[in-house]
């Protein structure tokens, strides 16, 4: 009877023994934690600190996870804080900290080890990084999720609303498709007065445009408009911009009013279309960009 017994409790648990030692890819570090995630429903783990990195799986409310170290990516608002920290797991993919419950000392995570050399020689002038920013190739969710990071950065400088700005980018450039942002990074169809860029624009090109008056009545014209070396510089200028001419001076008593902020750089002159609020506005509710602006 005794041996029936042995047999019975512990040959399951050798079982289960075996079956737990096949999830295990590596030994945490002495300095990992275990920390579970707060979300409502469930968060993606990414390939990469930013959620345009490509999805591995898909983490439960509530489900532990063993993180190691710590990088910068995306600025996020979570369920537990708002963070740029994205911690990396044992298993090498990446979680939002804005979603992680208990807040450990991880160490920042070394960077990648160098590639072999290649067998060619390199050039002789290295290639310049690509920064961070929309494109003219996008879906509009990658364009979406490459142009927040330039949104908060601007709010942060001049306290632009980051809805607002996502909202006046996509509206001015189609969703990046349109020739002056696809073809020189304008985003906002920012334009040079006495052919002057100003102090983020690399120069001015002609491109045919339209003008409305009050009464809604248009007319095909030409008009110089800034280009840039990068998307990024694009929305520097716009925050910039805006922040600096005092015709947008109003806008600023409602930096926490994304809606009436727009009205009055409308007011200021920013565009001559009659319904250029409501388009704004409308853009702002339908993708619910309010979610990225910032508490400052």
């Amino acid at each position: 009877m005794l041996r029936s017994f042995t047999k019975f409790v512990f040959a399951p648990a050798l079982a289960l023994a075996a079956t737990a030692t096949t999830l295990v890819v590596a030994a945490a570090p002495a300095d990992a934690a275990v920390v579970s995630v707060r979300v409502k429903g469930s968060l993606a783990a990414r390939s990469g600190a930013a959620n345009w990195f490509g999805q591995t799986r898909t983490v439960k409310n509530k489900q532990k996870l063993t993180v190691t170290c710590r990088v910068s990516g995306q600025y996020l608002r979570g369920n537990v804080r708002r963070t740029a920290q994205w911690d990396r797991t044992a298993i090498g993919d990446y979680v939002s900290h804005a979603y992680v419950s208990g807040n450990p000392k991880l160490p920042v995570c070394a960077p990648p080890a160098a590639p072999a050399a290649p067998a060619a020689p390199a050039p002789a002038s290295p290639v310049a990084a690509v920064p961070m920013g929309p494109t003219g190739t996008m879906t509009n969710e990658q364009f979406l999720a490459a142009s927040i990071p330039a949104a908060q950065a601007s709010q942060r400088d001049t306290k632009v609303p980051a809805s607002v700005t996502l909202a006046q980018a996509i509206l001015e450039s189609g969703w990046g498709r349109s020739s002056l942002s696809a073809n020189d990074n304008n985003f906002f169809g920012m334009k040079c007065f006495n052919n002057a860029p100003g102090s983020y624009a690399a120069g001015c090109k002609a491109y045919s445009t339209q003008e409305c008056n009050a009464a809604g009545a248009c007319v095909t014209t030409v008009a110089t408009f800034r280009t840039y070396r990068t998307s990024v510089d694009s929305f520097r200028d716009h925050g910039a911009s805006l922040k600096s001419l005092a015709r947008y001076a109003a806008a600023f008593n409602y930096t926490t009013d994304p809606n009436q902020f727009i009205a009055e750089v409308h007011k200021g002159g920013y565009a001559t279309d009659p319904l250029y609020t409501t388009k704004v506005v409308a853009l702002m509710t339908k993708y619910n960009l309010y979610q990225y602006d910032l508490k400052i």
